[in-house]
């Protein structure tokens, strides 16, 4: 065997030894993501009506409805609330971030809720991270630990991508490639975990590794910068007019006249300020279902658009990451190989540290 194919199995062995638990930590806890919203819908039924009234659309009343409902709720002139507009139905998911001269000293964490589908009742409320399945989301994102814990799981994910790179080297045959891919079942049983381990890795081919390398860009900003530079999103400001800000519907008027060809997914308002009314849309060609990259910006005051932002101008790599990363891209199907290839992980970490534990066992002379 040659010096430098030692070094690489060595790369391997100690790489998968220290960042395999993260590894299939992160692999884990992507499964359960691919299917949030529906396993959280299941955990909280009192979301769920018998007969959903159909969802609100560009000029539904039911926006500034719930908007007055939330604001009697937490009667915050200063924070911002994000409406999601979905196409099921029923009751509609939005999210609350308190201001800082509300939250005082203590940084207060967003608040979801659910209004009911007119608007008028708040059916649940949560903090971001309170609940079962946001709460995997941060330790799937950033484990626990904000942007410390996002920095740790972007670049513990480059080595994971040497980790799987070196595995795939360390294999490589140099011989007959039939006998470097069969399975030894009558052979010893350390044999047989090499093989195990082997068969995990190569079956699934490169698609862990698409997975890795879409959650880095997703983690690390600068990183996703350098490599992709895509263009940054306007931040224009509101111009003050001396009168009342205007009506989520009109908003909602002015940005459908802008972008007559998109669908309505997000309504993001602040309460004070120059900060303009966000509209996220989805324009034809927008890869992502639920988070697009499209965004229509509304003078709060004058109701004029200030900036559209389309999404697709951004690069096939930066508009497709987000669905190939939690499977979305081809729908129900890949989602569910989504949910099966987070297990890769754990069974190449099982496999690989059985294989090296029997292997010091061996080799130890209190063994013989």
């Amino acid at each position: 065997m040659t010096r430098a194919r030692i070094l690489i199995r060595r790369v391997h062995l100690w790489l998968g030894l220290s960042v395999g638990a993260l590894f299939v930590l992160l692999g884990l806890t992507g499964s359960a993501l691919v299917f949030y919203v529906e396993i959280d819908d299941l955990l909280h039924p009192e979301t769920q009506v018998a007969a959903p009234a159909p969802a609100p659309g560009w000029a539904s009343p039911v926006w500034d409805r719930a908007l007055a409902t939330g604001r009697a709720r937490f009667p915050d002139p200063a924070g911002k609330w994000s409406f999601e507009a979905t196409d099921a139905g029923g009751a509609i998911p939005a999210r609350f971030y308190p201001s800082a001269s509300h939250a005082g000293h203590h940084s207060a964490p967003r608040m979801m809720l659910w209004f009911s589908s007119d608007g008028t009742r708040i059916l649940r409320t949560a903090p971001w991270g309170g609940y079962l399945m946001s709460w995997l989301y941060e330790l799937h994102m950033q484990l626990l630990a904000a942007d410390t814990g996002r920095q740790i799981v972007g670049w513990s994910g480059v080595a994971m991508l040497v980790l799987l790179t070196s595995g795939v080297i360390a294999w490589w045959p140099r011989g007959s490639w039939a006998k470097a891919l069969a399975f030894k079942r009558r052979a010893v049983s350390i044999r047989r975990l090499r093989d195990l381990h082997k068969h995990f890795g190569l079956w699934s081919a490169g698609l862990p590794a698409l997975l890795v390398a879409t959650g880095v860009l997703l983690a690390l900003d600068d990183v996703k910068a350098w490599l992709l530079a895509p263009p940054p999103v306007p931040a224009p400001h509101s111009v003050a007019t001396g009168g009342p800000p205007i009506s989520l519907a009109t908003a909602l008027a002015a940005a459908r006249r802008a972008v007559p060809q998109a669908r309505l997914v997000f309504i993001d308002v602040t309460g004070a300020g120059d900060t303009p009314i966000r509209v996220r849309v989805a324009l034809p060609g927008d890869a992502h279902r639920r988070f697009p990259g499209s965004y229509v910006f509304v003078d709060r005051f004058s109701g004029r658009v200030l900036a559209v932002h389309d999404g697709r101008r951004a690069g096939v790599v930066s508009n497709w990451m987000r669905s190939i990363h939690d499977g979305s891209i081809g729908g129900l199907a890949t989602r569910i190989l989504a949910v099966l290839l987070g297990f890769v992980p754990l069974a190449l970490f099982v496999t690989g540290w059985l294989h090296w534990r029997r292997r010091v066992r061996a080799a130890s002379p209190l063994s013989c």
